[in-house]
């Protein structure tokens, strides 16, 4: 299984791109993992085979994958149900997995008609790109509880 996780727009804050740097390494130690910035919703769809490159054209990627949109109005998951989750499609599915993050003004309806699932972080709205790094965390910790690593405790 391999995971990607896209978002739109570049990253302002060297803090965030640190952050982000720091979990996509923690969480390759147990799958592999991809991020990956995108201009905006068409280049994320395209990027990640969700839509035609133009003229009838396969995208430039070719890699059929199940995408995940974050949106606050998506289903929440608590940490140890997102991890069964995780845990759930890497015993049945070999395609990638690709979570979403998108701009300011959400999703199109054809992103949503893409997606597999819609998640949601939880009720609070958070800045985009502190929502990446909340989704990047919460990758990391399913996998530790996923292989009983100490990280997550319970809490």
């Amino acid at each position: 299984m391999k995971i990607k996780v896209v978002w739109i727009g570049k990253t302002k804050e060297p803090a965030i791109q640190s952050l982000t740097d720091e979990y996509l390494r923690r969480i390759g130690h147990y799958i592999s993992v991809e991020g990956i910035a995108a201009r905006d919703e068409a280049a994320l769809l395209e990027r990640c085979a969700f839509a035609p490159s133009g003229k009838g054209q396969k995208s430039a990627s070719n890699e059929k994958a199940n995408l995940v949109l974050m949106e606050s109005g998506g289903k929440e998951f608590s940490s140890e149900q997102f991890a069964q989750f995780l845990g759930d499609y890497q015993d049945r599915n070999p395609l990638p997995l690709v979570f979403a993050i998108g701009g300011a003004n959400g999703f199109s309806d054809e992103a949503r008609s893409a997606a597999q699932i819609t998640l949601s972080l939880g009720k609070m709205t958070l800045a985009h790109e502190l929502a990446r790094v909340v989704l990047l965390e919460q990758i990391y910790r399913a996998f530790t509880i996923l292989k009983g690593h100490p990280y997550h405790c319970g809490h």
